[in-house]
């Protein structure tokens, strides 16, 4: 198996939507911020090569509403037919998309604008996208707080494509890949276990955005339930601890990997280090 990560771009929100209640003169200490209060965020996904499946893992904000979105000041926004070609691979390559979940900044790369940018069509058009059924349900009929996040045109295709699989429970993609429902941030988030020999990387997704963000009661503004973000953080961490398990990180723009140890009950980064 070859991990290789891809930085599909960056950009900034607010520092008090990404730490939530914890006052900036406590989490500026372990996150930078700009003049206006403003943090850089990655858009980190993970390629996974196990030799017979070529698995990505998030897509980024990809380019189709940049204009729209540009309050959030994207930067870097890869194409990823040029992406692909570093490690000899097409993006018709790609077997599996999995997306932990549907907000424009995890899938909008799932579908991009054709030569003259007069229609819409899938980045990965050979590629099996796996989608929590819950996550899909909520990207279909949108709550009031999650509503601006999501765009039909980044995942309407795939649908109509016939390369949507909705995932109901914790399961396998491959025997070295496994899928896992966590909600709190949103209804049916993935989070995906890659289990490389004596190794197993977890990406986290929005279950814990940055490194800064590991203690339990550190949740971002935008989790839409609160205390269900806190326990299922809880959770993965919880064994993250006992198996000694690598936490990789979507959204950190100066982390991209590290261990966590519990200190008397409260977790904290142990070791950090690139993949």
């Amino acid at each position: 198996m070859k991990l290789y990560k891809i930085e599909a771009g960056n950009f900034q929100v607010d520092g008090g939507a990404i730490f939530g209640v914890v006052p900036k003169r406590v989490w500026q200490k372990r996150y930078p911020c700009n003049e206006d209060n403003f943090c850089r965020l990655a858009m980190r996904c993970l390629l996974i090569d196990t030799g017979d499946r070529k698995i990505l893992i998030d897509s980024g904000t990809g380019d189709k509403q940049l204009d729209y979105l540009k309050y959030y000041d994207f930067n870097g926004v890869v194409n990823f037919d040029e992406e692909l070609k570093k490690y000899g691979l097409k993006c018709s390559d790609i077997t599996d998309v999995i997306l932990t979940h549907l907000h424009f900044d995890h899938c909008g790369g799932c579908t991009k604008y054709n030569a003259d940018r007069s229609k819409v069509e899938l980045t990965f058009p050979n590629a099996t996208h796996w989608v929590g059924e819950a996550q899909w349900k909520n990207f279909l009929n949108p709550n009031v707080r999650e509503g601006d996040s999501y765009f039909p045109e980044n995942m309407l295709l795939v649908h109509e494509a016939g390369k949507l699989k909705l995932v109901t429970d914790n399961q396998l993609v491959c025997s070295d890949v496994e899928v896992r429902i966590f909600n709190g941030h949103t209804v049916g988030q993935l989070v995906t276990y890659i289990h490389d020999g004596a190794k197993t990387y977890v990406y986290v997704g929005d279950v814990i955005p940055v490194s800064a963000t590991v203690p339990v009661s550190w949740i971002s503004a935008y989790d839409t339930y609160p205390i269900t973000a806190m326990a299922e953080k809880k959770v993965l961490l919880d064994e993250a601890v006992e198996k000694n398990q690598i936490l990789f990180f979507e959204h950190d723009a100066y982390t991209e990997c590290c261990t966590v140890k519990d200190m008397y009950g409260k977790f904290r980064v142990e070791n950090n280090f690139p993949l």
